[in-house]
C-alpha cells in the first residue's frame, strides 16, 4: 500500500498518540526545558497546518507549517515512527510543507531541531535548507540547530 500524506486535524486520538512518540523520543534525547514542543490543541490552531502521513489507514508519520507572519513559516513536529523509517516520508511532508508555503507566498522557511537529530538533518539539507543561527524566539543554545530556506 502507498503511504498517503493528507492535510488533517490534529484532534484526532492516533494523531495524538503519535505526538506522544514524538514528545518521549525528543526528551528522550533533549533536556525538557530545551524542547519546543507544540501541543496538539496548538497545532489545531489556525496559524498552523498539520500533514499526516498514513500507511493503510494507520498515522506514520507528521509534519507542520506554522505561519509565524506574512513571510516566515516554521517547519514543525517532524516525526516517523521507526518502523517506517528510511522511506522518504520526512522529505516528503518537508515537500508539502514547502509547497503549501509558497502557495501562500511565504518567503522563508526556518526550522530548529535538536543536536543530536543528524536524520533530521539530513532530511532538511537536502531539501535545501541550510544551518543559520538561532531563528524566531529561539534561544541559542548547545541542544538546538537551526535551518533556513528562501522561497
Amino acid at each position: 500500500m502507498a503511504i498517503e500524506i493528507a492535510i488533517e486535524t490534529p484532534l484526532q486520538d492516533d494523531v495524538r498518540a503519535l505526538v506522544e512518540e514524538l514528545n518521549a523520543t525528543l526528551l528522550e534525547l533533549t533536556p525538557p526545558e530545551h524542547c519546543y514542543h507544540l501541543t496538539v490543541e496548538q497545532m489545531a490552531g489556525d496559524d498552523t497546518t498539520v500533514f499526516i502521513a498514513r500507511d493503510d489507514g494507520q498515522a506514520i508519520g507528521c509534519g507542520a507549517l506554522k505561519r509565524h507572519d506574512a513571510s516566515v513559516g516554521e517547519v514543525k513536529r517532524m516525526y516517523t515512527r521507526p518502523s517506517h523509517r528510511g522511506k522518504k516520508i520526512g522529505a516528503k511532508i518537508v515537500e508539502r510543507v514547502e509547497t503549501l508555503a509558497r502557495q501562500e507566498g511565504l518567503k522563508r522557511l526556518v526550522l530548529e531541531t535538536g543536536d543530536r537529530h543528524p536524520a533530521a538533518w539530513t532530511v532538511y539539507e537536502r531539501a535545501g535548507f541550510s544551518r543559520c543561527g538561532p531563528v524566531l524566539d529561539y534561544p541559542d543554545s548547545e541542544w538546538s540547530v537551526f535551518y533556513e530556506k528562501s522561497l
